[in-house]
């Protein structure tokens, strides 16, 4: 999984190394936001790359000729990341400044798009690698009704953000399903696609990664407010933040009446007080919020594991390495 990773970063290195001297700038700026600016950067997991790498040789046994797809989800779900901490206001990534916040809005966002630029780019190397312009094509389909349905739903977050009413349970999955299942999906799906022709076999790995997109971003919400920091690398602040995660949305949904009302008198400050943020807490727990997130969190991830296991074309040593990561990852 070392390996996979490394390699994926050099893939990536390729497409944002400095070009003419004009513009080594927003090439600084892309290394900046991946943590690929040397010792002091700070990236991500590379989970979902890591996951299409992982499919493709759980299918053909070797990872290295999917590495063009693996880099260019990474770099779209990077300028995901820069777009959204513009629109969200965060002025702090990974534990250093964000992109917008040193370098100011306008030079984020065409970094963002630059970003957006280059993963299509890094596809174009799967024909000099011997992918056919079928399959080529059909991948780059696959990555634009992907970043189509991350825009879909992150319309669907600042919208609902911005209405006095909560959202239902039910749009809650319809938008975590575009923002983040989506793109775990696309990941899989593309390892799949680039490793066999079988259609079903596709259709498994595609489903498999869709559940699994589901379950990361429920265990998420769990962790975001249940989580300890030293297990997960960061402060449990979604509560403190007045975050409506899947927690909140179901006790507002489920809450007796007096809890409900409680519920939404104590999410109206804006910086909710310690003392807040624990009864809170109380009223979540007290409807049933953190056991159903966390039986949903388990049910999808069971699902994940289910599909995978259908498509009956999975090597053993990849199996596992698949588990490990789930396993690891979801920890509900």
């Amino acid at each position: 999984m070392q390996q996979a990773t490394r390699t994926t970063e050099e893939e990536i290195l390729r497409l944002v190394r400095d070009h003419d001297p004009s513009t080594v700038g927003v090439y600084e700026q892309c290394r900046y936001h991946l943590g690929l600016d040397g010792s002091t950067g700070v990236s991500g997991k590379r989970m979902r790359p890591l996951l299409g790498l992982l499919a493709y040789a759980s299918i053909t046994g070797d990872h290295r000729a999917a590495l063009p797809g693996a880099a260019a989800v990474e770099l779209g779900h990077n300028f995901s990341l820069v777009h959204d901490d513009i629109e969200d206001g965060d002025s702090e990534r990974r534990h250093r400044p964000t992109l917008w916040s040193l370098h100011g809005i306008p030079q984020a966002i065409n970094t963002g798009d630059m970003l957006f630029s280059l993963s299509r780019i890094a596809l174009h190397r799967l024909t000099d690698l011997g992918f056919s312009d079928r399959k080529v094509l059909r991948l780059m389909r696959l990555y634009d009704e992907t970043c189509v349905a991350l825009c879909e739903g992150q319309y669907i977050d600042i919208a609902t953000s911005e209405a006095d009413e909560v959202m239902s349970v039910e749009l809650y999955f319809d938008m975590i399903g575009r923002k983040t299942a989506a793109l775990i999906a696309a990941s899989i799906e593309a390892g799949a696609l680039l490793a066999t022709d079988d259609e079903h076999v596709i259709a498994r790995y595609r489903a498999f990664g869709w559940a699994l997109g589901i379950a990361f971003q429920v265990n998420d919400d769990l962790l975001g407010i249940w989580g300890e920091e030293q297990a997960t690398g960061k402060e449990p602040t979604d509560v403190a933040r007045r975050k409506k995660t899947l927690p909140v949305i179901y006790a507002f949904e489920h809450a007796g009446h007096d809890d409900r009302a409680r519920l939404a008198a104590l999410y109206e400050p804006k910086s909710p007080s310690e003392a807040a943020v624990r009864e809170i807490v109380a009223i979540l727990e007290r409807t049933g919020a953190r056991d159903y997130t966390r039986t949903q969190a388990q049910l999808h991830r069971d699902r994940a594991l289910a599909e995978l296991d259908a498509a009956g074309v999975v090597l053993p040593d990849a199996r596992a390495r698949l588990e490990e990561i789930i396993v690891r990852v979801i920890s509900a």
